[in-house]
């Protein structure tokens, strides 16, 4: 069966652009992203801010809803490292698998090494 020569002028998402909108103002910052070579995504989700030692780079953490994220402490008495360590450590059992738990290089042991769990 051949499609009718018709021109495509909606959108599959509901509320998209009609008639009336071009793409590129609907699209208009995924599509600029994309032709710059960046990325539209923040810092802490790609490679480049995340630490090779695990956690997150200054980068990483500046990027991270406007920079409210702190560098990790190893004071044995911070309050906020006791909260991360119990929490984290929750979530190794829980959330990963038993081979993530045993491996050294996975990014929670990782991190649970920096932060001195």
């Amino acid at each position: 069966m051949k499609m009718p020569n018709t021109k495509y002028t909606g959108s599959f998402i509901k509320g998209g652009p009609g008639e009336n909108q071009s793409y590129k103002k609907y699209y208009g910052k995924m599509l600029t992203g994309f032709k710059e070579g960046g990325s539209t995504t923040a810092a802490w989700t790609r490679k480049e801010g995340k630490s090779k030692s695990g956690g997150l780079n200054a980068k990483g953490r500046a990027s991270y809803k406007g920079g409210t994220l702190k560098a990790p402490t190893k004071s044995k008495t911070s309050s906020r490292r006791k909260s991360f360590c119990a929490r984290m450590s929750g979530m190794k059992k829980k959330l990963t698998s038993a081979k993530t738990a045993r491996d050294p290089n996975s990014r929670i042991n990782k991190s649970l090494r920096k932060w001195d769990c």
